[in-house]
């Protein structure tokens, strides 16, 4: 790594949970500020902009979607929102105001790391150009790949990749996954912008789409390996292979 570490905002009012990340992060090579209050966070953010927030929705002198939506007005910092079970509305109304992805509490150390490595991965590459074909599965004998400029999609199978025929709005929703990739897309983001604004509230709809893509792509459907749920909130494709 050249350079200094990535800086790690936490924004978490409980001290042993505080703590702990806070060991953790400089642990594993990063440098971390940690403060309990929302007014605590928006000025750090000012005065010391970090890398990446890990922001807590529950916080004393305020809500920590305030925070996220205070943060997305000026900043495009990524934020990753820690919530706890059964908060899957907040959750949403985060993702919805600008955060980035979300880790449910209690989550595991190896998961947080993974997070935080995506979002700075994504932050590095806001203002380069994607590439324009991406590959999911590597080498090996399952996985498929995106040609999105020639609207183009291989499924290989046993080793052998064949083109898969999608319609157009299989396509329009597999594009958006693959601009995302690797990014959490509640369904009301993922409705309004491949079947617009009128039809935000119809999950069901989109159920159905994302069950023919997984049919198409997966090679266990019923166990995705790439499109994966996450339960209450949207979808999440996960990223490309090393390009």
């Amino acid at each position: 790594m050249t350079g200094p570490a990535p800086h790690i905002l936490v924004v978490e009012d409980e001290a042993p949970i505080q703590a702990f990340l806070r060991a953790t992060l400089v642990a594993h090579g990063y440098r971390c500020t940690a403060v309990g209050t929302a007014r605590e966070a928006l000025m750090q953010v000012t005065a010391q902009p970090p890398d990446v927030v890990l922001l807590d929705l529950g916080l004393p002198d305020g809500d920590g979607l305030g925070v996220a939506r205070q943060i997305r007005e000026w900043s495009t910092v990524p934020v990753i929102v820690i919530s706890a079970r059964g908060q899957e509305r907040d959750k949403v109304a985060a993702l919805d105001m600008g955060a980035d992805d979300y880790l449910t509490k209690p989550f595991g150390v190896p998961e947080m790391l993974a997070r935080i490595r995506v979002a700075l991965r994504h932050a590095a590459r806001k203002d380069a150009t994607p590439p324009a074909v991406q590959t999911w599965g590597g080498g090996g004998p399952e996985g498929f790949r995106v040609d999105l400029p020639r609207r183009l999609v291989f499924r290989r199978r046993a080793g052998v990749e064949g083109e898969v025929r999608l319609t157009p709005t299989e396509f329009r929703l597999l594009a958006m996954f693959v601009r995302h990739n690797g990014k959490v897309l509640t369904h009301a983001e993922i409705l309004k912008e491949v079947w617009g604004p009128v039809h935000a509230g119809e999950v069901a709809y989109l159920r159905v789409y994302v069950g023919q893509l997984r049919q198409k792509l997966e090679a266990v459907p019923s166990l995705p390996r790439w499109l994966l749920t996450e339960p209450g909130v949207g979808y999440r494709l996960v990223e490309s292979d090393a390009e």
